[in-house]
């Protein structure tokens, strides 16, 4: 019995020696080990022996990245307004000895510097601006962070503000100034309408008087354009018929035709001055119609022009 007891008390000294000695560290974590209560080394990811009863781990460190939620908080603007903020932080531990051994706790540290942070950029801007410059705010919070938790063994990798939220009634005062704003850009946008339609419709009544300028010019021309072709087709035309005159009076018999049309003109031409008017002045050879006819046919004369001299046979 008693080989039995002291066989069992043999067997959990081997289970609690294995347990002290073997150690098998999962992926993305780190254990900090301590020989006789100093600093040892850094176990990654993988299988390890330590020395029982001497070698002991002391922290256990994840090198995952984690989201901390970082409570609302009250911060007053640079114009003097209270808001109500709340984010997220995201980070990872780059150095696990110095995370363990820099400071007491390391993720509560970095979300309490994360608070005074933000509380500082926030103070900084105008109320109208924090909407506007989150990204940022953002910015400025991770760089400052950075510069303090890198003793720490921490890296920030991000900060997000997830709500800003002021007062009531400064949100009321916000809405009206928006609302006044859009009514603003209506009003202006209304205005701008009717300005480029006022310059449209005189511009198209400018084009339309210059279009009916240019249609009268060009009228204008084509009128006069015509017109002289007329003239010029009325004095080709007269040419032409003068022209058949001169032939025809060079024919046998032409020059008493031209005789006989000058009576019959004088008698016509005389008898509508005896019926348009009571008044006339007559000439003192009124009556004698052949002493005109023959003052007539001597003008006619005087313009033709010397008959061709006859050959032997017509002198014979």
């Amino acid at each position: 019995m008693e080989a039995i007891v002291v066989l069992g008390i043999f067997a959990v000294l081997v289970v609690v020696i294995i347990s002290k000695t073997a150690i098998v560290v999962p992926q993305q974590s780190a254990y900090i080990v301590e020989r006789l209560g100093r600093f040892s080394g850094t176990l990654d990811a993988g299988f390890h022996i330590l020395v029982p009863f001497i070698d002991v781990v002391r922290q256990k460190v994840s090198l995952k990245e984690q989201a901390f939620d970082i409570p609302e908080q009250v911060c007053i603007t640079r114009d003097n307004v209270q808001v109500h903020v709340d984010g997220i932080l995201y980070l990872k531990a780059v150095n696990p000895e110095r995370m363990v051994y820099g400071v007491s706790d390391a993720y509560f540290a970095v979300a309490q510097l994360a608070q005074t942070t933000l509380r500082s950029e926030i103070g900084k801007i105008d109320l109208d601006k924090t909407f506007e410059e989150r990204t940022h705010i953002n910015i400025q919070v991770v760089n400052e962070l950075d510069k303090a938790t890198e003793s720490w063994g921490v890296k920030v990798l991000r900060y997000e503000i997830k709500n800003i939220a002021p007062p009531h009634d400064v949100l009321a005062a916000m809405e009206k100034q928006m609302r006044a704003e859009r009514e603003k850009r209506a009003v202006i946008l209304t205005s701008e309408g009717e300005r480029d339609a006022a310059i449209n419709s005189a511009e198209g009544h400018k084009q339309q008087v210059i279009k009916e300028s240019e249609a009268s010019r060009q009228r204008q021309i084509n009128e006069a354009q015509g017109q002289a072709e007329a003239i010029t087709a009325v004095a080709i035309a007269t040419s032409a018929g003068i022209r058949k005159v001169a032939e025809a009076i060079k024919d046998p018999g032409g020059f008493e035709a031209v005789q006989l049309r000058v009576a019959e003109q004088y008698v016509i031409q005389f008898g509508k001055l005896a019926q348009e008017t009571n008044t006339l002045i007559l000439p003192a050879s009124v009556a004698d119609v052949a002493s005109m006819i023959s003052t007539a046919m001597a003008v006619i004369k005087q313009g033709r022009p010397p008959a061709p001299a006859a050959g032997p046979a017509q002198q014979a």
